[in-house]
């Protein structure tokens, strides 16, 4: 038997009564008939567990309110416009409002916010870095519909997800750096840790250095998180410590905002010194000066087909398990080329 609990789970509940956890939705929702044994059993269990099933996540799976829940780890920069633009125009067309809640400085929750427990929705748009692998699987076992944004499902199970290709354009651009520029000390600033997208940037980083026979030097990998200020930090201690460096991939356009201030600060000069690449193509790439090279990334359609797979899922009960957008290379001056 599994010992007493408040922190008891839906899982812990499904071994205690020897069921499948679908089955523990299904008592739980009473969506589907079930056996009064099997009742009895998965009550008895609950009992045993002191196990409390989460408010919000039951009354995701049970009710209709023509809303539906975003969850985003943060709104900070330019990315977040337009993902929300998408996001809004699908769903007005529907008919949906949309219910937003951010986890901020908490990182990811392992359960749903009071929000939607409070005011309901049809079906959950979860971003990257706002929800738990917990907290995912506990919401999907409720059958709670859902669509991941730049983040996979957890293993062992399927939910819709949509994100962008990042291997094959982070290799382009690295590689534009060593065959257009001859740049052979190519900085990369890292993503937020566990970030799907900053891993399979690092991937195509290392995979053009490799075909390129430049050595993968530890010392030129460094934080950037896809936050300005943090890249500005990475690149001043960088500076600091006299490591060489003759272009940066700053990961994401918001971090070489950063690297544009420290390199600036230090009296060096892009591209003529060190150049800078990004990735996102955000509104702010072009007026940066000099303009930056980067990748665009359809951002708006990223929300735009996340929520066209939620409402998908809503009304008929399936999704296209995985939609990867494609990205493209935005040559522009930062890294020597003449616009």
């Amino acid at each position: 038997m599994i010992p007493k609990s408040t922190a008891s789970t839906i899982d812990d509940v499904a071994r205690e009564a020897g069921v499948s956890i679908s089955t523990v939705s299904r008592v739980l929702n009473r969506n589907v008939p079930v056996s009064e044994e099997v009742v009895t059993k998965v009550e008895a269990a609950m009992r045993a567990l002191r196990y409390t099933p989460r408010a919000a996540a039951r009354n995701l799976a049970t009710s209709r309110t023509n809303t539906l829940g975003l969850l985003l780890a943060e709104i900070v920069g330019d990315f977040f416009s337009p993902l929300l633009a998408g996001i809004e125009s699908v769903a007005a067309q529907h008919g949906y409002d949309l219910l937003i809640s951010t986890a901020g400085r908490r990182g990811p929750q392992s359960e749903l916010p009071g929000p939607f427990g409070k005011h309901n929705a049809d079906g959950l748009l979860v971003f990257a870095g706002s929800l738990t692998d917990e907290g995912v699987r506990d919401t999907h076992s409720l059958g709670v519909p859902m669509v991941l944004l730049h983040q996979s499902a957890p293993e062992g199970i399927s939910i819709p997800c949509v994100t962008i290709e990042n291997k094959a354009a982070t290799r382009a651009i690295v590689e534009h750096l060593i065959i257009k520029h001859a740049r052979r000390r190519i900085l990369f600033l890292t993503g937020e840790p566990h970030n799907e997208d900053g891993h399979w940037r690092e991937m195509g980083y290392r995979e053009a250095l490799t075909r390129h026979n430049v050595s993968i030097d530890a010392e030129l990998i460094a934080p950037g998180h896809f936050d300005r200020h943090i890249a500005q930090a990475s690149i001043e201690q960088l500076l600091r410590e006299k490591i060489s460096f003759d272009a940066v991939f700053a990961g994401d356009d918001e971090a070489a905002v950063g690297v544009y201030v420290a390199l600036r600060a230090a009296h060096l000069r892009i591209p003529e010194d060190v150049a800078v690449v990004g990735f996102d193509d955000q509104s702010l790439a072009q007026v940066l000066q000099p303009a930056l090279t980067t990748v665009h990334v359809p951002i708006e359609q990223v929300g735009i087909e996340a929520t066209r797979r939620l409402i998908q899922w809503i009304q008929n009960g399936n999704a296209e398990p995985l939609t990867l957008l494609p990205t493209t290379l935005v040559i522009r001056s930062s890294c020597g080329c003449v616009e």
